[in-house]
């Protein structure tokens, strides 16, 4: 015998209620059938929703419920025709908005993510900058995101995943190496003020990271894509270990120590006194190690092995001298 469906509860309904009035806010005029397949549920749920959704509203000012204070609904043509037609809204233009700087900020960084090779499909973020445009407590101010060189090979990432084909580029190691790579790209990250490409290298035939700043002459091939972000499974951190890592041994502010996750080795063993944490990390050469430690001044000591240390504190001093000249 078939398992009888539990009785929804009020909170569920409520839910359900506070998800499907700001959708039909969205849309006009709506059938039954099109707004049951969008929330997945059967169309007698819908129409029993905006039976509900016609007695709701807040009280006024007499304490008792008006006509002005329930939400109101087109009942011929969603008895005749079984589409919905919201013709007087209660209570949702009183509720808090964003300041039209607030907005401005925010489709400031929705203008940033669509260029973004995994958000090649704009159509969600397009439809959310409507939203803070339109729900906004005033017009936002027009706003753009300034382009940089970095930007440049974003939006030949992103034409790159939008067209099926591979991007070639130079890229110089940390080493001073220069090659030419060819890749598909899968995601952009950031750590701090630096952003890096992620992407099948086609040369290495590995899922590689690539700094942006040491990519130049970008251009897009004629060769298809042959994988996507969609099949390709990324790590979750930005960085990964091999066998040729070098590990170094460094004294770090304890509150500081998840910011070098990333570094951390799994099984590296951290004694912690007087607020610092004295741990391992996992450095691929000793340049992306002054790297590391000149982002955290005061924060992170190298411990040893003697020659980091020596290569960290060169790196400093010419740097103090700089300034002194």
């Amino acid at each position: 015998m078939a398992e009888r469906a539990k009785p929804r509860q009020a909170q569920d309904k409520l839910a359900f209620l506070l998800s499907l009035v700001p959708y039909l806010m969205d849309h006009d005029r709506v059938s039954v059938s099109t707004a049951a397949q969008h929330f997945g549920v059967p169309e007698e749920q819908i129409r029993e929703a905006v039976r509900l959704i016609g007695v709701s509203g807040i009280p006024g000012e007499t304490a008792t419920y008006q006509h002005g204070d329930l939400f109101d609904i087109a009942w011929d043509d969603f008895e005749d025709n079984d589409e919905i037609v919201l013709t007087n809204l209660v209570a949702i233009d009183d509720s808090p908005r964003f300041s039209a700087r607030e907005a401005a900020a925010l489709i400031a960084g929705l203008q940033y993510l669509s260029a973004l090779p995994e958000h090649a499909d704009r159509d969600a973020i397009a439809t959310l900058t409507a939203k803070l445009s339109r729900g906004a407590s005033a017009e936002p101010s027009q706003v753009a995101v300034e382009a940089s060189a970095a930007d440049e090979t974003l939006a030949l990432a992103r034409e790159s995943v939008t067209k099926g084909l591979q991007l070639s580029f130079d890229y110089l190691n940390s080493q001073g190496q220069a090659e030419r790579r060819r890749v598909d790209p899968l995601r952009v990250e950031s750590v701090d003020a630096d952003w890096y490409l992620r992407g099948w290298d086609h040369v290495r035939e590995a899922v590689r990271t690539f700094r942006l700043d040491r990519i130049s002459n970008p251009e897009i091939t004629t060769e298809s894509i042959t994988h996507d972000a969609s099949d390709v499974a990324l790590p979750d951190k930005l960085f990964e270990g091999s066998a040729d890592d070098l590990i170094v041994t460094i004294d770090i502010a304890a509150s500081a120590a998840p910011l070098l996750a990333d570094y951390i080795p799994d099984n590296a063993e951290g004694i912690e006194k007087d607020g610092r944490l004295r741990t391992t990390v996992r450095v691929s050469h000793y340049h992306g190690l002054k790297r590391l430690i000149a982002g955290m001044p005061g924060v992170a000591t190298v411990v040893e092995p003697a020659e980091a240390r020596a290569i960290v504190a060169e790196w400093a001093a010419a740097g103090a001298a700089r300034y002194h000249a």
